[in-house]
């Protein structure tokens, strides 16, 4: 186990000496991985840091207001909240390859972080909450590309920084999660769930719609439900929007409907994973209650794949 002490000592002088003293904007999504960098990084240059959380529109239900909620009451931090959900959705109108989408999402953090830093007074530096599995999954340092992370294979190849504040380059998630107790986060945040950058941007399959992703969201939140009413145990649980039709009945006539996956894993790192095996009846609540509530939806699919073969993610 690391000295997260000694870490916390290094990386807060690392930050101080590459920052030199000029102001810092954090993107902050709420997930653990930014909130810890963001808490590392505020011990490093204290008033000097402003967070910067982006509503693309793909965040799970109730998030940003939950987001919101948490660092203004929680933490004294300079937040600033920016609703982009419309530019985000019409740059992604017509997309469908995963990589494509990712890039997307990617460069338009960055544009969006660049507009909001021209308001403030002289920002020099971005932070980000990159972990060493977004590096090795986008192909950096030479491994072999998975699939890129919005935050490293997605950033465009010129940003209005003078460069990067990345604290957790060198840490797998569960050590970000020790990190984020060492340095005092509530529990209920840093034994949060992973979430995507791209959010479910990457868990709705081919193009991304409004509706698609309202679908996802009322879905995606039923399952977490029953997981959590259930008690099961699963380092992460969560739908995914298929994009794929099928026959079934309704009122006695035949009708085409939307097919909803449901994804449990159990792993240490997330760089392998196992299927969970949840309680059936678990599943059959959750597949009830998400035809029944879920406006289009007549089929429930449940992942059994490990990683390897496959990944966590569908996209």
């Amino acid at each position: 186990m690391r000295d997260w002490k000694q870490f916390i000592e290094d990386a807060v002088a690392d930050i101080q000496k590459q920052t030199g003293g000029k102001p810092v904007l954090a993107g902050l999504s709420g997930g653990v991985d930014s909130s810890v960098a963001a808490a590392l990084t505020h011990r490093a240059v204290g008033g000097r840091l402003t967070c910067l959380f982006v509503d693309h529109g793909l965040m799970r239900k109730g998030e940003g207001a939950e987001v919101e909620r948490v660092f203004c009451e929680q933490f004294d931090i300079n937040l600033i909240c920016v609703d982009a959900k419309e530019r985000f959705l019409s740059r992604l109108a017509g997309v469908t390859d995963p990589e494509r989408k990712r890039k997307i999402i990617g460069e338009e953090f960055i544009r969006v972080f660049e507009e909001e830093a021209a308001k403030l007074d002289e920002i020099g530096f971005l932070m980000q909450g990159t972990i060493y599995t977004d590096v090795t999954e986008s192909g950096k340092d030479g491994h072999a590309a998975i699939k890129a992370h919005h935050n490293v294979g997605g950033l465009p190849d010129t940003i209005a920084f003078e460069g990067l504040v990345e604290p957790l380059r060198s840490l797998y998630k569960q050590e970000v999660r020790e990190l984020g107790d060492a340095l005092g986060l509530p529990r209920a945040l840093t034994r949060r769930q992973p979430f995507p950058g791209p959010g479910l941007g990457v868990r709705v399959l081919g193009e991304i719609t409004w509706s698609k992703l309202e679908t996802l969201r009322e879905a995606d939140a039923i399952f977490r439900e029953e997981m959590d009413n259930a008690g099961v145990v699963s380092n992460l649980y969560f739908a995914i929007h298929t994009g794929l039709q099928s026959v079934g009945v309704k009122d006695g006539a035949r009708v085409f409907g939307d097919t909803i996956a449901l994804r449990a894993v159990a792993s240490s790192d997330l760089v392998t994973a196992g299927c969970v095996r949840v309680p059936y009846e678990v599943l059959e609540r959750a597949s009830e209650r998400i035809t029944a509530e879920c406006a289009g939806v007549n089929r429930v699919v449940y992942d059994i794949t490990a990683k390897p073969p496959g990944t966590i993610e569908w996209e």
